[in-house]
């Protein structure tokens, strides 16, 4: 799995390529967190290039939305979400806690 985050004035983009599991989970919350640690709380997350997604990658973005609306500071945006992985999300009942946009680019521009 790989993790890139990209700054931009209104908030951080952090795309994902791979499977996020049990193995892959920690190195995603850990990039999450020094986003969150840094003082910034509204995040894009781009999701066009995850090819799966566990239950400990489903718990990494719940902990890190719970961070980020603590206090009204921002959210967790998922962008590019594929149909799979959202069954997936809906079965968990984490459709209702995240705003999901089909594009990354009208994500970034929701902040």
């Amino acid at each position: 799995m790989e993790v890139t985050t990209q700054k931009f004035k209104q908030c951080d983009l952090i795309t994902v390529k791979g499977r996020v599991d049990s193995a892959t989970a920690a190195q995603l919350s850990e990039a999450l967190e020094a986003v969150t640690k840094g003082g910034r709380h509204k995040i894009v997350f781009d999701m066009s290039d995850v090819e799966y997604m566990s239950s400990a990658g489903m718990r990494v973005l719940l902990a890190t939305q719970k961070e980020c609306k603590r206090l009204n500071r921002g959210e967790v945006v998922l962008a590019a979400v594929s149909d799979r992985i959202k069954e997936a999300l809906d079965l968990a009942g984490f459709i209702p806690l995240f705003t999901i946009l089909d594009e990354v680019t009208p994500a970034v521009g929701y902040f």
